[in-house]
């Protein structure tokens, strides 16, 4: 069905005829297929036709509440109840069920939720403000301090693991699960639930929606906490009043320059998921370092703790190891990226030097010890739900007994079911008086 062939009738004046709701207010391509054809590639199925019909509802209301549009209930009963559309199946059906008052009461609350919804999400009106939006957070996450103790590494592989899905997403609001963040961060699974913990109470996440089923993942939105945000720039130390940073670590003065702290997160990210940087290897401390280092611009040790943030200790013991596994070059106190890591824009791992200092470690292999881990959890789950789900709804849902009906003829055994429309035991309805006649 098309919107053109809904019959049309005169409006007024002029001979101009009304056209369809959905034209008039405006729907986006896919809400417009969606409205006029139906669910036809399955994105909204649900457990039930009952609950396929929720979601798909569910999303027109989303979509007729976009700035822009604001669709009215009188529109909405309109597009679904009162026209043979695809998508306004599940209304139509509802109010068959019972009543007019009930259908229109039911999709005016639809309705309300996705305006309260839409209101609550950020304004991105394409993809690069949405980009912009996570490349702001990128910026904060950067410029924050990450102490090497208290749980802040974590929390702060578990932001930059976040930053890459948001990219992926197009958005703040991305879907992600334990187990997928922890192959990405390179750490268990009680570590990122610790630190997605931490994150909510910080202001840093929001859990949108709760993961079910085998298909559908924990909803986040990544956000910038309020005291990050009221916080503005950072004054430079050592570099007077002015606002700003000074020489990064890897330009020219910078290893006699105090550099304010700043986290190269994108650097990070490549390394962090990798044996050599296990906690019981180089660690996310020796990834920090790394993501500082220049192959030809020499730092010292004190231009790093200061780049970094963390203790001087930590800086000289690192940085020991990661010259005795290659990684990194000294020279009369100044320390140099290795060659072999040199890329045209930032690091560039060389997956061979990565793989030998893993073993030199003792942490070769990990990574993969885990994936195969999280995939027999994830086979061993959905087993499970796959026998468990039919028991469930075969135990109290089926309203009418086997008896009633003959199960070669499909007569109705069963003088007190007489007249009833018995084709869906789980769901027995009585013909009204104008549908009997």
């Amino acid at each position: 069905m098309t919107a053109r062939s809904v019959p049309e009738r005169p409006a007024g004046r002029g001979g101009r005829y009304e056209v369809p709701v959905w034209e008039r207010r405006g729907l986006s391509q896919r809400m417009r297929r969606l409205l006029l054809e139906g669910d036809v590639t399955g994105r909204y199925g649900g457990a039930t036709d009952s609950d396929a019909g929720y979601r798909l509802t569910m999303a027109l209301a989303v979509g007729c509440s976009q700035p822009g549009r604001a669709w009215t209930p009188a529109d909405f009963f309109r597009a679904l109840l009162y026209t043979p559309t695809a998508g306004g199946a599940w209304a139509r059906r509802l109010r068959e069920r019972k009543g007019t008052d009930y259908a229109e009461a039911k999709l005016t609350a639809m309705l309300d939720r996705a305006r309260q919804l839409v209101a609550g999400a950020p304004a991105i009106t394409c993809r690069q403000d949405a980009l912009e939006a996570i490349e702001t957070v990128r910026q904060v996450v950067e410029e924050r301090e990450w102490p090497g103790a208290g749980g802040a590494g974590s929390d702060l592989k578990n932001l930059i693991a976040r930053l890459s899905l948001c990219e992926r997403a197009g958005g703040l609001d991305h879907a992600a699960s334990v187990r997928q963040l922890a192959e990405a961060m390179g750490c268990a699974r009680a570590t990122v639930e610790a630190s997605n913990r931490r994150l909510v109470d910080g202001g840093w996440l929001v859990l949108l929606k709760s993961g079910s089923g085998k298909l559908h993942g924990s909803m986040w939105r990544l956000k910038i906490p309020d005291p990050e945000r009221s916080r503005g720039a950072r004054e430079v130390v050592g570099g007077g009043a002015r606002v700003g940073r000074s020489p990064a670590a890897g330009y020219r003065g910078a290893g006699t320059v105090l550099a304010t702290h700043t986290t190269d997160t994108r650097t990070i990210g490549s390394l962090m998921h990798h044996d050599a940087f296990h906690h019981h290897g180089h660690g996310l401390s020796g990834a920090r370092i790394l993501a500082c280092l220049d192959p030809l611009d020499g730092i010292d040790v004190h231009a790093l703790r200061e780049a970094t943030g963390l203790h001087r200790s930590t800086v000289t013991r690192r940085l020991r190891r990661l010259v005795d596994d290659g990684l990194v070059a000294e020279l009369g106190g100044y320390y140099y990226l290795a060659s072999a890591l040199a890329g045209p824009a930032r690091l560039h791992p060389d997956e061979d030097l990565l793989d030998h200092s893993a073993h030199q470690r003792g942490t070769s292999g990990r990574s993969r010890a885990r994936r195969e881990r999280h995939q027999s959890e994830r086979a061993y789950y959905q087993h499970w739900l796959a026998e468990r789900t039919p028991r469930r709804r075969q135990r109290g849902s089926k309203l009418v007994p086997d008896s009633v009906i003959d199960q070669n003829t499909g007569e109705i055994l069963d003088e007190r079911w007489r007249g009833w429309d018995l084709s869906d035991p789980r769901h027995p309805t009585f013909p009204t008086p104008a549908q009997a006649a």
